[in-house]
């Protein structure tokens, strides 16, 4: 059982530490436990509990309301404001509290409803994208399992593959992209929403995926025309590993535009080599490929 002080609770939920008190001895919205030498934590009943309350309380439940419902009865309210909800902090929450039961229709009519009323783009570039900020902030504080984690990146995923499978219409001069992360990148969740914005602007893709030797590229050439290679660097890696790999793919191929995504590159235009771009946002790569 993963136990979770006050101030864990205060950062998943978003509910002041204060509030959480107040609820606890006035409402007994929750009650922590204690440990032999008499600290308070809550558990991950507890913790899914609060967020549903909190949800509640969001969308103008008054507590003293709450506090006479049955466990049933909140969780009933919750699932069912999902199919109504277009704000995005409630829908967030409500994709957290997926992940943390590992609820797989839950998250489905929850991104269903989105894309069918905001459209992919903005369930990925903006729920999807919150969501994952707020899942990293659990990570760091260790209050997400591996086996959450994996969970929730598996439906994501499929969800990509099925958009980026209803992109097949190629543009007359379409450019070719080559899809790709370095050997030890693993996180593919943004490559493939890279694969789908392309797909969808109308130029073609190979996707050759996670960990690919930069070297073996080169096979790929002998088979294949290719205009743009393009990949992601996510792992942390210190300023010498990534100009390195930056060194190596542009010398060996010297001849090809270097497209290359991520959050941690430590560089201005001005420091990369003559073939190598980068794009800090998906904002910047979607202007990008609309002028092709």
């Amino acid at each position: 059982m993963i136990k979770y002080s006050i101030k864990d609770l205060e950062k998943i939920t978003g509910i002041r530490a204060h509030t959480i008190r107040i609820w606890e001895k006035r409402y007994g919205i929750v009650e922590p436990a204690r440990t032999q030498t008499n600290i308070r934590f809550y558990s991950d009943e507890n913790l899914r509990h609060l967020m549903n309350v909190a949800i509640l309380n969001k969308y103008g439940y008054k507590i003293s309301n709450i506090q006479s419902m049955s466990g049933d009865e909140i969780t009933k309210c919750v699932v069912d404001l999902t199919h109504q909800d277009t704000d995005n902090s409630h829908q967030v929450d409500n994709l957290v509290m997926a992940m943390i039961e590992l609820d797989e229709q839950r998250f489905n009519k929850i991104i269903t409803s989105s894309i069918i009323k905001q459209g992919f783009d903005y369930t990925f570039e903006v729920l999807l994208h919150a969501f994952l900020e707020k899942t990293g902030v659990l990570w760091q504080i260790g209050k997400v399992i591996p086996a959450q984690e994996h969970f929730i990146s598996q439906l994501i995923r499929q969800k990509l593959i099925l958009a980026i499978d209803g992109q097949n219409q190629l543009k007359p001069h379409y450019k070719t992209f080559l899809l790709f992360l370095p050997e030890s990148e693993y996180h593919e969740l943004g490559l493939l929403y890279l694969n789908f914005l392309i797909r969808k602007a109308g130029h073609l893709v190979i996707y050759l995926g996670q960990n690919v030797p930069t070297q073996n590229l080169r096979n790929i050439f002998d088979l294949h025309s290719i205009d743009y290679l393009l990949t992601s660097l996510t792992q942390n890696q210190t300023e010498e590993s990534i100009q390195a790999f930056l060194k190596e793919i542009s010398e060996l191929y010297t001849d090809k535009q270097v497209l290359i995504g991520g959050n941690i590159m430590p560089f201005t235009a001005s420091n990369l080599p003559a073939n190598v771009r980068h794009f800090d946002s998906i904002n910047t790569f979607s202007d990008f490929i609309a002028k092709l």
